[in-house]
């Protein structure tokens, strides 16, 4: 087993190897806009996942850049070899990123979110409370003068001030 600090440098070095490659070396028609988004590798640095994303919504687009990353895989794979110096070229698997599915499931999300928000906000506009504006009682204010369970007499008096007898 390897260092993961060394796994993680190595699969950075390979996402800009792959990434450069790409953009001055392969001349493939097919080869759209392709982004290198991330790259891992396993622990033994024996292959290298990489991921990327193809600019558009166009499938038939997506599906010719990953013919034409399968296809020159092997340049590439010489290339990484070549600049990163380690004993065993990974080999490399190319993978379509997710990311943009989940960005747009998220927007979506948030969307539906944002009406339902303004329908609630439309619905309470003109309401008005079930109660009272203000539902609690501050101290220092009566409804009634008189406590309750009292008959307006002082317990121990008469009603005039005196003890009852």
């Amino acid at each position: 087993m390897s260092d993961t600090a060394r796994a993680r440098k190595l699969a950075d070095r390979i996402r800009v190897v792959v990434a450069e490659t790409l953009q001055r070396r392969i001349k493939d028609p097919r080869l759209g806009y392709v982004t290198i988004t991330d790259t891992r590798i396993t622990g033994d640095l024996r292959e290298a996942t990489v991921f990327y994303t193809v600019f558009g919504d166009d499938d038939e687009e997506r599906a010719a850049s990953a013919a034409a990353l399968e296809s020159a895989k092997g340049v590439l794979r010489s290339e990484v070899g070549r600049q990163t110096g380690v004993r065993f070229t990974p080999t490399l698997t190319f993978v379509p990123d997710a990311l943009p599915e989940n960005a747009r499931t998220i927007d979506d999300l948030l969307a539906k979110a944002r009406e339902a928000d303004a329908q609630v906000r439309e619905a309470s506009s003109g309401a008005s409370y079930a109660g009272d504006a203000d539902p609690y009682r501050k101290p220092g204010e009566d409804e009634d003068d008189e406590e309750p369970g009292t008959d307006g007499q002082e317990s121990g008096t008469d009603g005039k001030g005196s003890p009852d007898a």
